[in-house]
């Protein structure tokens, strides 16, 4: 049994780490008319999600960053969402073997638990899954039709009209949603609540992140803070855009420590709600 220290709310006190987030009841929040949207990310000290291959420039998760602990907790914010969203990079890197495939909930004995909390609160088997993309150059995973999970393109109008028609062809909907160069936060939460998804976790990557809170769509914010410096000349951090300003500012809900142990990294694992300031044009 692992078990955490509660830092944050106080007091404080010992927690066992099974079950931590789901006694959040994320299933409880949100609705048709207010979707509730939440993301979670492993970070370094120094704030790399990922480094970057120099020779394929592809992204990978280095092995001192990733460790059992965390990976339980992204379970149980899994178990949890009734739509996964996700990008076609992180597809492309799937079917390169750069990155393992987590679209599906408990796939395996070891993490049946969370298919069977699944069933016992009413949620479908496995999530739905919204691919993000503009180039629409991704391939899909084997296991989306074999666990019968619905599966929605979603792009925008300069996605090229062949590759639209290609997957329509290929029985995936194509859900397109204005003009950028990239999919809208605001419009894919409009999209998916249309088709009635309302707990939505992003698994998209900083791009998606940046658009969600920049439009003001995030309602929870996930981050475990691995107590290690990475360094590496390239890499990915949690946002890649331009100052975010007021928008980027975060309220702390929960705070544990995990001292980690001979084979793991002590780590923080930590929960945000965006302050959601009042702008014009939102």
């Amino acid at each position: 049994m692992t078990i955490v220290q509660q830092l944050l709310p106080t007091p404080g006190g010992k927690k066992t780490l099974s079950g931590l987030y789901l006694a959040h009841a994320l299933h409880e929040l949100g609705s048709l008319s207010d979707p509730f949207v939440y993301g979670n990310f492993l970070s370094s000290l120094d704030g790399r999600i990922s480094l970057v291959d120099a020779r394929t420039k592809d992204p990978y998760l280095p092995k001192t960053l990733t460790n059992a602990n965390d990976y339980r907790l992204f379970l149980e914010l899994h178990a949890q969402c009734d739509c996964l969203i996700t990008h076609g990079g992180y597809l492309r890197s799937i079917g390169k073997g750069k990155l393992g495939n987590i679209l599906q909930v408990g796939t395996t004995s070891e993490t049946k638990e969370f298919l069977d909390w699944r069933t016992s609160h009413g949620f479908a088997l496995q999530p739905a899954i919204a691919i993000a993309s503009t180039s629409l150059e991704f391939p899909i995973p084997p296991s989306i039709r074999q666990h019968n999970q619905p599966c929605y393109i979603v792009t925008t109008a300069r996605a090229e009209r062949k590759r639209v028609r290609n997957w329509e062809d290929a029985g995936y909907p194509v859900i397109v949603v204005g003009d950028g160069k990239m999919v809208s936060g605001q419009a894919l939460v409009k999209a998916l609540r249309e088709l009635g998804y309302y707990r939505m976790y992003l698994i998209a990557g900083p791009h998606m992140l940046d658009t969600m809170i920049r439009e003001q769509q995030l309602s929870r914010l996930y981050q475990t803070v691995s107590l290690q410096l990475l360094g590496g000349e390239t890499f990915h951090t949690m946002i890649p855009g331009i100052p975010l300003g007021e928008k980027g500012q975060m309220q702390l809900r929960e705070l544990y420590y995990d001292p980690g142990n001979d084979h793991q990294c002590a780590q923080l694992f930590t929960s945000f709600d965006p302050l959601r300031p009042s702008l014009p044009g939102l």
